[in-house]
Order: structure tokens, then sequence, then C-alpha cells
């Protein structure tokens, strides 16, 4: 950690501080003083920068005394190429002027790599064998109840019993209930006894009558 105490946003040094520190080592954190257009403090440096190095900032800062409180989060690169992502802070000062910024650029080419890692073991090689699953009743009614789920934007432990019902003759139109244990598999999936799948079965077959 450095920084400079006679700069006029060393009273968000303090702040600066911490998060560098909950951050470490993933982020670069900046104070910048407009006044002189220089670093006043930096902490987990990367960049090469250090306490006066200029803020390579536009000569008139006055945009940022009438401007947004907070620029981003905005897009970088590293001079090693990394992807950064950073956010500015306009840090307040006399008279409704702007006295610094605060700056967190945050390293996420290593959230990018894990990204890739994990979307390569995620990702299916082919298209699933049809001789493994032809015969897999199991997994034909897992995909068959998230799919109903999906399709009406409802959650698993958000079904009624009216939900359960339409859910049940849905699975039986597609001919599911011909299988002998299917409904002991379903009433596990939703958190049912088996008693209750053959209940919203004998709902859902029953014939409606139409008013007269």
């Amino acid at each position: 950690m450095t920084r400079r105490s006679d700069s006029p946003a060393d009273r968000h040094a303090s702040t600066a501080a911490a998060i560098g520190a909950l951050l470490y080592p993933h982020a670069e954190v900046v104070l910048h003083d407009l006044a002189s257009g220089t670093v006043a403090g930096i902490w987990n440096a990367w960049s090469g920068r250090k306490i006066g190095s200029p803020s390579l900032l536009d000569d008139d800062t006055s945009a940022f005394d009438r401007g947004e409180a907070v620029l981003g989060p905005y897009e970088k690169t590293g001079e090693d190429g990394r992807r950064i992502k950073s956010v500015t802070a306009v840090l307040p000062g006399p008279r409704g002027r702007a006295a610094g910024l605060l700056c967190i650029n945050l390293d996420v080419s290593r959230l990018d790599e894990a990204m890739r890692v994990l979307a390569a073991f995620v990702a299916p090689r082919t298209e699933r064998p049809a001789t493994l699953f032809a015969q897999d009743w199991r997994e034909r009614i897992n995909l068959a109840l998230h799919a109903w789920l999906r399709e009406r934007g409802i959650a698993l432990a958000a079904l009624t019993r009216a939900d359960r019902v339409a859910l049940v003759a849905a699975l039986d139109a597609q001919g599911v209930f011909a299988t002998r244990h299917a409904a002991q598999h379903l009433a596990g999936l939703i958190g049912a006894s088996r008693a209750s799948i053959y209940n919203y079965l004998a709902d859902a077959r029953r014939p409606t009558t139409s008013a007269p």
C-alpha cells in the first residue's frame, strides 16, 4: 500500500485500502488527485504506476464536477493483454468541485480462463447415443417434467395441486404412465406420494361435463 498524505483525496484512502484488501491480488485500486493530475495513492499495483505518476486525464477535469458520480463498469486492456473490468467513483471536494477519482481495476482474465475450463467440462462432445437412452424411462420423465416447468415458468417447489394435476395430465398424454414404476419415480421428483400421483392421474382422466 502506498499513498501521499497531502492529497485532496487522502480522506478516501481507508476506503481504497479496504477495497484493495478485499480484492487482493486481483484488483488494483487507484486514487487520482485531480488538482495535480497525478496518482495520489495506489494499492495492489500491477500496472507499473506509482505515487506521482501522471493520471493521463484530460487537462479540463470540470466535466467530473457536473457528470455522473460513478462511471462504468467499463472494460480496459492491460499491458500484457489481460482483460480488466473497471469502475470509477468521482470523489467530491470543496464547493461542489470534484477532488479526485477512485478507480478499481479488476483483473477478470482468470475468470475468463476458468469459464473456458468449465465450459469444456460441461459442453457435450457429441449427441446422446440413442441406443443408450431408448429404454431409459427415468430420463424421459426427467426431461418431460423440467420441459413442462420451463414452458410455464413454474418452480418445482411452487407447484399447486392444480399444477400437479395439469403436469400429470401432460405426462399421461405422452404415455409416461404405461411404465410400471413411473408414478413412483415422478412422486420422488415432485415430493409427493405414489398415492397422490394416482389421485392426480384420476383427476386428469376424469371426463369433464359441459353445462347444458
